[in-house]
């Protein structure tokens, strides 16, 4: 038999569908194919459009096994969705947790929610608790739920679509879904509360091959000459953390950064999670609970940016120190470590350079980050993966303000690459990921402080 060596991973985000083929051998990416995932507002709800993400899916497979081998599949995608599955597929679309149709039975399931001690999962808004959701969809659509057989999370719906095999697994269940409890590692009373458990299949491994590509789409994509695994699937951010898990020791912090700013404290504490700030407790792919915070950062930068960020000169980040121009928490009402406030410039940002207001768009998520990190007692470096990764600014203060050690990564790392190491298995070695360290600017530290005090001041 060959060797595993090319991972097909089908990598849905909340903005873009990517599927990337990664090479486990070279960690290189010979193939990547990318598609908007907007949201549709047809229909009974504002919606996933999962027959617009599966052709492309089909599509980008039947190219990549054209020209490259494909000798797995693997599955990552953002949380906070779930399918509802008859026999043959949805029985309603798949929710855009950011509807706020939900608040419609937000008091009658804060009534019925477990508490923060049991699920470690703060109380979010719209339906960023998967609970939420479910609860939202059997009232709603009381008829549509009943002919539900199965709930699946979200990398577990495409995982079926590619396999026909239904399966639940710890990531998803564990990320502020309300249906988890990580210290006792099962179900959370809610489950059982509403007579949800027959609804949710068995839990199986992110390490696990749970079918075949199905022979007609194997046929369809030109996969058909030999079987072709594919995983049960795994969380996004979890995703992410994976190579870190398996190839370094504790204590470290690892930053998933994209809409959200997600940060996982390995070797932190449970204990001084507040689910007030959204922290949390994240399940990994090993099943155990991860200190975690987050925020939607990469979301606020682009709304403070005006969507046109560029690089900040030195001169313009000095400027901006110095004359205190600072955005103020938080333009994603809600969430992060400033839940309660309301997101505010304490200078009219049309009256900013392009650089300027990107340099405060970074000292603002910098200073959220350290905000949000603070609570888990994190300790040792921090590795920052995605988009921030290439913000200087950020990174540099990022150092500075929490003092201790932060890099960037630079090498295949991310949701593709952590999701595509499943199929190597729990035990196989693995690279540490390839990272530069970050060397603060020493003229940065007394401004920075400064700055720091005066945003604490009016935003914590």
């Amino acid at each position: 038999m060959a060797e595993t060596r090319f991972v097909a991973v089908v990598d849905i985000g909340k903005t873009n569908a990517k599927l990337v083929l990664h090479d486990l051998a070279t960690g290189a990416e010979p193939f990547v194919a990318t598609e908007p995932n907007p949201v549709r507002r047809d229909g009974p709800y504002p919606h996933f459009d999962a027959e617009r993400l599966w052709a492309f899916l089909l599509d980008a497979l039947a190219r990549c096994a054209g020209v490259h081998r494909i000798d797995v599949l693997s599955v990552t995608t953002h949380g906070a969705a779930a399918a509802l599955m008859d026999g043959s597929g949805l029985v309603l679309p798949v929710l855009d947790y950011e509807s706020d149709a939900l608040e419609a039975t937000g008091e009658a399931y804060d009534r019925v929610r477990p508490a923060f001690a049991e699920t470690f999962s703060p109380r979010l808004p719209n339906g960023l608790n998967l609970g939420a959701q479910i609860f939202w969809l059997e009232t709603a659509f009381p008829e549509s739920f009943a002919r539900a057989r199965h709930i699946l999370t979200y990398p577990q719906y495409w995982v079926w679509r590619l396999t026909g095999a239904a399966a639940s697994e710890v990531t998803s269940l564990g990320c502020h879904t309300d249906l988890w409890a990580p210290a006792a590692t099962k179900f959370s009373s809610l489950v059982d509360a509403r007579g949800w458990r027959a609804k949710l299949p068995p839990i199986r491994s992110a390490f696990e091959a749970v079918g075949p590509l199905l022979p007609d789409l194997a046929a369809r994509v030109g996969l058909a000459s030999r079987p072709v695994p594919v995983h049960c699937g795994i969380h996004d951010s979890n995703a992410s953390l994976l190579p870190h898990l398996l190839s370094r020791q504790a204590p470290f912090t690892v930053l998933s950064t994209g809409t959200w700013i997600v940060a996982f404290a390995v070797g932190g504490s449970l204990d001084g999670l507040d689910g007030a700030r959204d922290t949390l407790a994240n399940v990994d792919a090993l099943g155990r609970p991860v200190p975690s915070a987050r925020f939607m950062g990469g979301r606020e930068f682009d709304l403070l940016t005006g969507g046109k960020a560029v690089q900040p000169t030195p001169a313009e980040a000095a400027a901006v120190l110095a004359d205190g121009v600072t955005a103020l928490p938080t333009f994603a009402p809600g969430t992060g470590p400033c839940p309660e406030a309301k997101g505010a410039w304490t200078r009219d940002p049309a009256s900013l350079s392009p650089g300027e207001r990107t340099a405060a768009a970074s000292l603002y998520c910098a200073l959220m980050t350290a905000e949000a990190l603070a609570p888990m007692r994190a300790d040792g470096p921090t590795t920052v993966e995605g988009p921030f990764a290439r913000n200087r600014l950020y990174l540099e203060s990022l150092a500075l303000l929490t003092g201790r050690p932060v890099a960037a990564a630079t090498g295949a790392t991310g949701t593709g690459a952590g999701a595509a190491l499943l199929a190597a298995g729990r035990g196989a070695p693995v690279r540490p990921p390839e990272v530069r360290a970050v060397v603060p600017d020493g003229n940065l530290e007394a401004p920075l402080a400064a700055y720091a005090r005066r945003w604490r001041a009016r935003a914590v």
